[in-house]
């Protein structure tokens, strides 16, 4: 899941501090949900599924699909 967060962002070229404001934590927060030193909490998970336009199983491993689900 870490390695999805950082590749997401990085293939948007968006730096870490841009994720943080987004979820109202401060950039090493943000430095720590990627590199595992913390859990992501699941608000952030919501937020950052409809920030990159994908699922949140798709952001925590349990699907390669990238494609949010149908509504």
């Amino acid at each position: 899941m870490y390695r999805r967060l950082r590749d997401l962002r990085e293939d948007r070229d968006l730096p870490q501090r841009r994720l943080a404001e987004l979820l109202h934590v401060s950039q090493a927060t943000y430095s720590r949900y990627e590199s595992g030193g913390l859990d992501v909490p699941s608000g952030a998970l919501i937020a950052l599924a409809l920030f990159y336009g994908t699922s949140i199983d798709y952001l925590v491993g349990l699907t390669d699909e990238a494609e949010p689900y149908q509504r």
